[in-house]
């Protein structure tokens, strides 16, 4: 186990001492960079291509905000057309990532949201996504969702996206 005591935080004129709970090391449950740990507890149900728990030790982050089907001009991209939104929306990505000097591995956390009620839909987006430029983002803590209505009308996907910085 490893112990780690953040500073005291100052509420009012108080400083207020956090409570900050032991972090299992990842040896043995998932994989590991420098900076970033996935891992799979054993008392866990099997993750089918994703990690439960992303273990952070760097110090920067960049969140991205959700990224859309929007072409340069502003206009939806392949309205109706789930696949053509998802090849824009992670090309996207991928170039928010490397304006902030990250690559899709050091995503740690994504939430990825397809207007849809069918698990066929969801499950085929999530495919497409981990097959694109940016797939290696979704090995990490990542969650699914159907939702009835996105932002922009006739938009079908949207994916946020965190990121760990390197040093």
């Amino acid at each position: 186990m490893v112990i780690r005591r953040k500073p005291p935080v100052r509420i009012g004129l108080r400083a207020v001492e956090i409570p900050v709970r032991p972090v299992a090391r990842a040896v043995g449950f998932g994989c590991t960079t420098a900076e970033i740990s996935r891992l799979n507890p054993d008392k866990l149900h099997a993750a089918s291509g994703y990690h439960h728990i992303t273990v952070v030790e760097a110090g920067r982050a960049a969140y991205l905000a959700g990224q859309c089907p929007l072409g340069r001009s502003g206009a939806l991209v392949g309205p109706g057309g789930l696949d053509a939104q998802i090849d824009q929306v992670a090309s996207d990505a991928l170039v928010a990532l490397a304006a902030v000097g990250a690559e899709p591995s050091r995503v740690v956390r994504s939430v990825i949201y397809v207007v849809s009620d069918d698990v066929t839909d969801l499950g085929a987006a999530r495919r497409r996504l981990t097959g694109s430029v940016i797939g290696s983002a979704f090995t990490t803590a990542s969650t699914l969702l159907g939702v009835a209505r996105l932002g922009f009308p006739g938009q079908l996907i949207e994916v946020d996206l965190t990121a760990a910085l390197p040093g």
